[in-house]
C-alpha cells in the first residue's frame, strides 16, 4: 500500500492546457466560474465534492448536460488537477473559489496514485533519446499516422 505524501509541493500552477480545459467549462456557462484558472500560473484548486450540480443551473440554454458532464471530466482527470488534489493540505473550492473542506485522505491518495500512474506512463511512451535518420527520399509521416503507430504501441504494451 502506498503512503500518502507528507511534505506539499505548494500551490500548483495551470498550464496554458489546463487553462484550455478550464475554458471549455467556462465557454458552457453564462458566465465563468472563479474555481477554475483562467491564465498560466493560476493555482488548480480541487473542487468541492457536489460542484457539477451547482454549475448545471450556470448552464447556458443551448447546450446539453453532456457537453458540461464531459468538458467538466477532462479537466479533474488532468495529471496536475490529480497533483493538486493530492498534495497535504488540499482543500476543495467551492465555484467561487473560496475553500470549504480539505480533500479527505481516501481522495488525496486516490489522487497520488492516479498521478504517478499518469506519470509513469508518459516517462514509459517518451521518444527514444535518438531519432533514427529518415532515407533518402522518404516522405514525413503524416499526423494521421503517427497517431495510429501510437495507438497500435498502446494497444501491444497493455496485451502485455
Amino acid at each position: 500500500m502506498m503512503d500518502l505524501w507528507t511534505e506539499s509541493r505548494g500551490p500548483v500552477r495551470a498550464t496554458q492546457r489546463d487553462v484550455q480545459k478550464a475554458g471549455a467549462i467556462n465557454a458552457l456557462l453564462v458566465h465563468p466560474i472563479d474555481v477554475l484558472p483562467r491564465q498560466p500560473g493560476d493555482p488548480i484548486r480541487p473542487f468541492a465534492l457536489g460542484i457539477f450540480n451547482e454549475m448545471r443551473p450556470l448552464l447556458k440554454p443551448e447546450v446539453g448536460l453532456t457537453k458540461l458532464r464531459r468538458a467538466t471530466a477532462v479537466y479533474v482527470r488532468l495529471k496536475r488537477y490529480y497533483f493538486a488534489s493530492a498534495q497535504p493540505g488540499a482543500m476543495r473550492h467551492d465555484l467561487a473559489g473560496a475553500p470549504v473542506e480539505p480533500v479527505s485522505d481516501k481522495d488525496r491518495l486516490e489522487a497520488q496514485r492516479r498521478f504517478l500512474e499518469m506519470k509513469q506512463s508518459l516517462t514509459a511512451d517518451a521518444p527514444p533519446a535518438t531519432v533514427p535518420e529518415r532515407p533518402e527520399g522518404a516522405r514525413e509521416p503524416t499526423k494521421n499516422e503517427l497517431i495510429r503507430a501510437a495507438l497500435l504501441k498502446r494497444r501491444s504494451a497493455a496485451a502485455t
